[in-house]
C-alpha cells in the first residue's frame, strides 16, 4: 500500500446521499470527473473487472460470442427504429465537422440488428447470441447517487436471435438462467419482477431488482406466493358486481368542495367512497382517468400506456369553451364524448360519489355500466402496501430495489424496422425474431456497496473483493518485513493480497482495512515473535489469534 495510489477520506462529499456513493469515494475506489461521470481508481477498476469477468464467464457459458461495438453512432439509426423521439432528451447528440448528427449509443438494438443482418442469412445461422460489455450515454436530467444513476456507465447487453417463437422463449429462458447464476455469484440478494417494456418495446419482459433502501424502482412482493413485480407491472382484474340496489342518482350541494379531501370532509365519507376524475390531454385530445378518491394516478404507467402519444395535464385554458367541464366538479355521467379511461376498480355495478358537472355540485349514486360507461380499463394507479396480489390474492408489500438487470423478448420490432429476414427451412424469407438482455456492471458494484457496508464501510463478497487477503502490519520495521513476507506466501499460493506496509499507526491501517472491506484481515502484531497473528472475518466480525502456518492453512483451504 505504500505504493499504492490511494487516498483514503475521512468524511464523505458533501452531495453523497447513498451508501455505496458515501463509500465507494471515501474508500477509494471512484471519483467524481463531473455531474454523473466518474473516474475508476485502481481498487474500483479491480471490483469492476471482477464483477465483468463474472458477467462475462456466464454469457460465454450460454453460447454467447463477444463483440465490441461503437459508443459513437449515426442518429438516423434511432430515427429507422423510431426510438430517436422515445428517447427525446436522454440522447447525447452531436454533429460531426460535415454537420452529420451523431448520438452516443444509451443501448444497442437497432447496430447489433444490422451486424446480425450482415452475418446471418439462414436459420441454419440460427440461433445466435451476440453480446458486448460497453460504456453507455444517456443524458440524465439529475444524475446522482455516484454511480448507481450517471450518465455514462458500464453494460452488458446482450441480443438474441431466432427463427421461431419458441427459439425465442428458449433464448430468454438460457438467459434468465444465467442471469441468476451471475447475481448468485455477485452475492446479489435480487428478485426476479414483472416489468413492462417501456422504450424497447416487444412482449414478456423482467426485471431483477436488488433491494436496498437507494433503490430509485419500487416493486411490490407478495409474501403468501411467489409473485413479484415493478408497481409499474402490478396489474388488477375487473371484477363486476351487482348494482341493481343502487338507487337513483342524488344530486348534493356541495359548496367549496373542488378536492377530494374537502368533498369527504363535507360529506363524512371516506375518500375510497368517491371517484376522483383527473383530466389530461393525449395528442391534444381532452380524455379523463377514473380512480378511486383515495388513489393517485401514476403519471409515468400512464404515459406508457398509452405511449407513443404525448401526455400532459390539462390547463385552466383548457376549460375555456367547454361548460360541459366544470373545474373541481368532473363527473363521468356528463363527459359527452370525451374518452373515459377507469381504474379496474371501477368495476360494472360500483357505486360512486363523483362530480355532478355543476359548479358547488357533485351526485351519489352514481353507478358504472348504468350512469356511465368506461371506454378503456387502464391499471394506472400508484400501488399501496396492502393491495391485493394478483395471483393469490394476500396483500402486497413495498420494497424499495436497484435495478440490475432487465431481459426482454422484443420480438420482431427491430427485425421489422430494418426487414431483417433469413431463409427458412421452407425455402421461403423468414422474418427474424429478437431478444435483448441488460446488466448494469458498473451499477452492480454500486448494488453491491449498498446490500454489502455497515457503519464502518464496504465489506465485499469473495469473489467481487479487489483482494482476497489484507495484510496488516501493525508495528514498526519488524512486523512490516514480516507482514510482506507472509504476503508474498500468501500470493505464491494462488491469492490476491495487498499489504498495508505504510509507515500510519495501527489505527489508522485498521480503520482503512474496514473501510476497503477486504473479507479476510491479517493482523500482524506484537506476537510476530512468537509466530502468531491475528485473522479477521471482515463481514461476520470474527476474530481469533494463530499460527502463521494455521492462518495460511485456512486462508489457502
Amino acid at each position: 500500500m505504500s505504493q499504492m495510489m490511494l487516498k483514503t477520506l475521512r468524511d464523505a462529499p458533501a452531495d453523497a446521499e447513498t451508501a455505496s456513493h458515501k463509500l465507494l469515494v471515501r474508500a477509494g475506489y471512484v471519483r467524481r470527473a463531473a455531474a454523473g461521470v466518474y473516474s475508476w481508481l485502481p481498487l474500483g477498476k479491480k471490483v469492476l473487472e471482477n464483477v465483468t469477468r463474472v458477467v462475462r464467464e456466464e454469457m460465454d457459458a450460454i453460447g454467447g460470442q463477444e463483440v465490441l461495438l461503437p459508443a459513437l453512432l449515426p442518429r438516423e439509426i434511432y430515427e429507422d427504429s423510431g426510438r430517436a423521439d422515445e428517447y427525446g432528451d436522454l440522447l447525447f447528440q452531436l454533429k460531426d465537422r460535415k454537420g452529420t448528427d451523431y448520438v452516443l449509443g444509451p443501448t444497442h438494438e437497432e447496430l447489433f440488428t444490422q451486424v446480425a443482418q450482415e452475418q446471418i442469412s439462414s436459420y441454419k445461422d440460427l440461433p445466435a447470441i451476440l453480446y458486448q460489455i460497453q460504456t453507455k450515454y444517456r443524458d440524465e436530467a439529475r444524475p446522482r447517487s455516484g454511480i448507481l444513476r450517471g450518465r455514462e456507465f458500464q453494460m452488458k447487453d446482450s441480443y438474441s436471435f431466432d427463427a421461431t417463437d419458441e427459439g425465442l422463449a428458449a433464448s430468454y429462458a438460457l438467459h434468465r438462467a444465467a442471469y441468476q447464476r451471475i447475481f448468485e455469484r455477485l452475492g446479489l440478494d435480487y428478485r426476479i419482477c414483472s416489468a413492462i417494456s417501456g422504450a424497447m418495446g416487444g412482449s414478456a419482459s423482467e426485471e431483477f431488482l436488488a433491494p436496498a433502501a437507494a433503490g430509485e424502482d419500487t416493486f411490490a412482493d407478495c409474501p403468501a406466493c411467489d409473485y413479484a413485480a415493478n408497481t409499474e407491472a402490478v396489474r388488477t382484474e375487473v371484477a363486476a358486481v351487482d348494482g341493481s340496489a343502487h338507487g337513483p342518482v342524488e344530486e348534493l350541494d356541495t359548496p367549496d368542495t373542488p378536492t377530494i379531501e374537502t368533498l369527504a370532509e363535507h360529506l363524512g365519507v371516506p375518500a375510497s367512497a368517491t371517484l376522483k376524475n383527473l383530466l389530461v390531454k393525449v395528442d391534444g385530445e381532452i380524455t379523463a382517468v377514473g380512480v378511486p378518491g383515495d388513489r393517485e394516478v401514476d403519471m409515468g404507467k400512464l404515459a406508457e400506456l398509452l405511449a407513443p402519444a404525448e401526455v400532459d395535464i390539462v390547463t385552466a385554458e383548457d376549460f375555456a369553451g367547454r361548460p360541459e367541464l366544470v373545474r373541481g366538479y368532473v363527473g363521468p355521467q356528463g363527459l359527452g364524448k370525451i374518452r373515459y379511461l377507469a381504474d379496474p376498480r371501477i368495476a360494472p355495478g360500483t357505486s360512486w360519489i363523483t362530480g355532478a358537472n355543476k359548479p358547488d355540485t357533485h351526485a351519489r349514486n352514481v353507478v358504472c355500466g348504468r350512469d356511465f360507461e368506461v371506454d378503456q380499463y387502464v391499471d394506472v394507479v400508484v400501488v399501496q402496501n396492502g393491495d391485493p396480489c394478483p395471483k393469490c390474492g394476500a396483500g402486497l408489500r413495498l420494497d424499495r430495489a436497484i435495478e440490475i438487470g432487465h431481459i426482454f423478448q422484443l420480438g420482431r420490432k427491430y427485425a421489422d424496422a430494418y426487414r431483417f429476414d433469413v431463409l427458412g427451412q421452407n425455402g421461403k424469407p423468414a422474418r427474424v425474431t429478437m431478444g435483448s438482455y441488460g446488466i448494469g456492471v458498473s451499477r452492480a458494484v454500486a448494488a453491491l456497496a449498498e446490500q454489502h457496508s455497515d457503519e464502518k464501510g464496504l465489506c465485499w463478497p469473495d469473489e467481487i473483493a479487489p483482494y482476497d487477503v489484507h495484510v496488516v502490519a501493525a508495528g514498526k520495521a519488524k512486523q512490516i518485513e514480516a507482514a510482506l513476507e507472509v504476503g508474498e506466501r500468501l500470493a505464491g499460493l494462488g491469492l490476491r493480497v495487498v499489504v498495508d506496509d505504510r509507515n500510519a499507526s495501527p489505527g489508522v491501517k485498521f480503520t482503512d482495512a474496514e473501510l476497503l472491506g477486504v473479507p479476510r484481515t491479517l493482523v500482524v502484531g506484537r506476537r510476530i515473535d512468537d509466530g502468531i497473528v491475528e485473522l479477521k472475518n471482515r463481514r461476520g466480525g470474527t476474530s481469533e489469534e494463530l499460527e502463521i502456518d494455521e492462518a495460511v492453512r485456512r486462508l489457502t483451504a
